[in-house]
């Protein structure tokens, strides 16, 4: 890891996936649980003589040789860990020359413990992995197939609710545009050519999967095999310490998929919007494309509830998830990942889903021509969507007042051209690539006259801070967050930042450490 690389981790600080530890001559305990933890997650990278805050402390250069050995040794031990893992930690200097020692730990496709007990990652904390069916999950995390794919041989035919069959043909007939191959089949062909009906390839089992029951299975059989299934459709707009409306449902996917629709029907607002001066239903759109991930996507052999809940200021659906990564999901960031592709291309040939993706990029769309504001979505063992709701909110009059903006700002337009050319002279003056403020005056030392501040002051926050200084004179790492309104971490990477370009001097080490503004041409 390279100098400026290790400079920007510094600075992030702490996540899912960047361990601090303080360390002095030797590894304590804590270390080797985050390599577990990490192991068993995503992997990550740990850092050795550096405080939690990001400040590096270093460790003594003639101890890291052995520390190394230490580490190796342990990691290796099979009483310590199981299963075994070798890493090769590195030692790395900052720019003061301290020492720092490097761990990458990649993700790994077993399930490890440490002085046999079972760590996960959690946000940026280890956390001791107990329960069952916490450590079934991780399991099935680290397990190369599909659970939809599992097979159950005893199931046949009259576990199925074949009487929804006709209409899914029609509906798929439809979705193609008046043809498709489910058509001419029958009931059995069209099974095994959607994949519901296949051959685990290691064991010789043959039969309907988990994906053939939870799509078409009959209640009872999907509670025989998946006993904790549920999704609870609430609404809390009025009674929020319990609920106004619910409706449990435990049927087969088809159906769940229809009932969700309704639920969210009843309970929403379907505003006016035109689409290439077709009126679309938003509030249809986003219901579908909630309901639709949240049973595609969802990992089924988890004893978590499934939930839809209508409150006040936002929808909001959460399953149980095998996730590949953790955080939150963004346009710019999505890479499509099926859960469950089996019961997602059902969904797709139905019309019930289109291409894996889209229906995350449909709700940043409609979500925001409903309520004005962006949804949420964020990965991890439970997966969230959060799509805001203003019921006063109209995309209508959202335009109508950005029309009315835009008449002012035409007028306002008028008014700033006469300005222009007094802002012109100014720029005469100016240095093409920064601003100089000049409006700060600071006494001399006999407190008398000023002296004019002549540093280059780049952004807006570095100005509060100057005006704070103005006043106190030296300012801390806290202090500044607190007064821009950022993370301590955020705020002592501009303070230091200023400090570099001479505006500012660094006093005192670590939480200890203050900034001096420096005065004239010091």
């Amino acid at each position: 890891m390279d100098l400026k690389t290790l400079k920007s981790v510094l600075e992030i600080g702490e996540t899912i996936a960047v361990e601090f530890k303080r360390c002095g001559n030797g590894i304590e305990s804590d270390t080797y649980e985050s390599v577990c933890s990490f192991l068993n997650r995503f992997g990550g990278d740990i850092f050795l003589g550096v405080l939690d805050d990001g400040t590096v402390c270093g460790i003594p250069q003639n101890a890291a040789q052995d520390m190394i050995k230490n580490f190796i040794s342990v990691i290796g031990n099979p009483s310590m860990f199981s299963p075994t893992v070798y890493l090769s930690p590195e030692i790395l200097q900052d720019e003061a020359g301290n020492t720092i020692i490097h761990v990458h730990v990649p993700p790994s496709a077993e399930v490890h413990s440490y002085k046999k007990i079972i760590y996960d990652r959690v946000d940026d904390a280890d956390v001791k992995v107990t329960a069952t069916g916490a450590i079934a999950q991780m399991y099935i995390r680290k397990q190369n197939v599909f659970t939809e794919k599992k097979i159950f041989p005893y199931a046949n035919l009259t576990d199925l609710r074949l009487d929804l069959l006709p209409k899914i043909r029609l509906m798929a007939k439809n979705h193609a545009g008046g043809n498709h191959q489910w058509v001419s089949m029958s009931d059995m062909e069209l099974l095994k050519s959607a994949g519901l009906y296949g051959r685990d390839m290691v064991t010789g089992e043959e039969g309907f999967n988990l994906a053939a029951i939870m799509l078409l299975g009959k209640d009872d059989v999907i509670l025989n095999v998946s006993p904790a299934y549920v999704t609870d459709a609430i609404v809390r707009k009025v009674n929020k310490d319990r609920y106004d409306d619910r409706e449990i449902i435990k049927t087969n996917l088809i159906e769940s998929y229809e009932r969700l629709l309704e639920f969210g029907k009843k309970h929403l607002p379907d505003k006016f919007f035109l689409e290439d001066t077709v009126n679309i239903s938003l509030r249809n759109i986003i219901i579908r494309e909630a309901s639709a991930n949240t049973l595609m996507h969802r990992e089924y052999s988890s004893t978590y509830t499934a939930k839809f809940v209508i409150e006040k200021d936002c929808m909001y659906v959460e399953n149980a998830n095998r996730a590949v990564k953790a955080g939150y999901i963004t346009v710019d960031n999505l890479e499509p990942n099926p859960k469950n592709p089996l019961i997602a291309a059902f969904f797709r040939n139905i019309g019930y889903a289109e291409q894996l993706g889209s229906g995350v990029r449909n709700l940043f769309k409609y979500s925001t021509l409903y309520s004005g504001k962006q949804p949420e979505f964020k990965e991890g063992d439970v997966f969230r969507i959060i799509v805001p709701l203003d019921e006063a909110y109209s995309f209508d009059i959202a335009a109508k007042q950005r029309n009315a903006d835009k008449v002012a700002e035409s007028a306002d337009k008028v008014a700033e051209s006469a300005d222009k050319v007094a802002e012109s002279a100014d720029k005469m003056a100016e240095s093409a690539d920064k601003t100089v403020y000049k409006d700060f005056l600071i006494p001399d030392k006999n407190g008398k006259s000023s002296i004019l501040i002549e540093k280059e002051i780049r952004t807006d926050r570095e100005k509060i801070l100057m005006a704070y200084l103005y006043e106190y004179d030296k300012i801390t790492s806290g202090k500044a967050g607190e007064l821009l309104g950022v993370k301590q971490r955020r705020a002592r990477a501009i303070l230091k930042e200023m400090a570099d370009r001479n505006i500012l001097s660094k006093q005192g080490a670590y939480r200890n450490t203050e900034y001096i503004l420096k005065k004239g041409d010091e």
